[in-house]
């Protein structure tokens, strides 16, 4: 188990090792584990940094901010395969700026 330095206590690491979890425990001012974000959270960052309607959601209906989220989703992926695309693949009418 990961965890950020609010739950460094000796209660919070007297209760995982009696229940038999492995954990690790960061730092105060030390970043929480760089490369062990869950998959969840790197998402939610992504959807709150890029997509403040998101972030602000005042929608009532549950599938309209499933369809939100559906479309900050392509977006991403799109986003994502485009960047990719720059650096591994060349064509004549390629745009001369980075996207």
């Amino acid at each position: 188990m990961h965890l950020d330095a609010g739950y460094d206590s000796t209660k919070t690491r007297d209760l995982l090792t009696e229940l038999g979890c492995e954990w690790e425990i960061s730092e105060h001012g030390e970043p929480l584990q760089a490369g062990a974000r869950w998959v969840v959270e790197r998402t939610n960052s992504w959807h709150n940094r890029g997509f403040k309607k998101l972030l602000i959601c005042t929608e009532r209906k549950v599938r309209v901010i499933d369809a939100m989220i559906s479309l900050a989703n392509s977006i991403i992926v799109l986003r994502r395969l485009i960047r990719e695309a720059w650096y591994t693949h060349r064509w004549d009418t390629r745009p001369t700026r980075k996207p």
